[in-house]
């Protein structure tokens, strides 16, 4: 299998030469093909021949990497783009994987491990260091939360009291009396519940309303 053809854009001069050093080694399976100072560089020669991808750091003088992404994304759709930063903010890991970004590694990753991320991400995957996977997980966690509390919100007074309840075991004709409604009414209310909280089950209903009262 012909090694996998990346390109460095990174503004540290070091770092980015032993990486290349590392890549171009025998066995490693990645043939470092050109280093960029910046990202108006490499945006201006990558499209006349572009690599499989691109390694991009993110705080680069002139264009950052962020940008670079956004814009090379549009003349070199394919081109696979893997941040390789120190930047482990919400900002900045979001901004750069709605730019198009497919991985996200932090810079205290070993070289085995960006080695195996770019093949990761060739084949098909999303690599990112475990610090930023714990970030993305707990985003959309947080947002799903949100979500349930924003649907919880819409819940009528009534149907707070009717969900109170079957959070204690009642039966639906143990409700009815209690709140002087019918049988028939206590059911509505149930499924206009399930139908506000996209529960399908008691218990489900149950721990979503709870969820969002903590």
């Amino acid at each position: 299998m012909p090694p996998i053809r990346t390109a460095i854009i990174e503004d540290d001069a070091p770092f980015a030469k032993m990486f290349q050093d590392y890549f171009n080694r025998r066995g490693s399976g990645i043939e470092c093909v050109a280093v960029y100072p910046d990202g108006a560089a490499a945006l201006e020669e990558i499209p006349a021949n572009p690599p499989e991808v691109a390694l991009v750091d993110i705080n680069m003088p002139g264009m950052t990497g962020i940008e670079f992404i956004t814009r090379i994304r549009v003349v070199c759709p394919s081109l696979i783009c893997v941040v390789l930063t120190t930047f482990d903010d919400d900002s900045s890991v979001f901004d750069a994987l709605k730019a198009g970004a497919c991985g996200y590694l932090l810079k205290r990753s070993s070289p085995d491990e960006i080695v195996s991320a770019i093949e990761q991400a060739v084949a098909g995957g999303a690599p990112m260091s475990p610090h930023i996977a714990r970030q993305v997980v707990g985003f959309f966690h947080a947002r799903e939360t949100q979500e349930t509390r924003d649907r919880s919100g819409k819940l009528s007074e009534r149907e707070r009291q009717v969900i109170e309840l079957l959070a204690t075991g009642l039966l639906y004709k143990e409700i009815a009396e209690k709140l002087d409604l019918t049988f028939e009414t206590v059911r509505s209310y149930v499924k206009r519940i399930y139908e506000k909280l996209h529960a399908h089950s008691r218990t489900e209903a149950v721990n979503m309303y709870q969820r969002q009262k903590r």
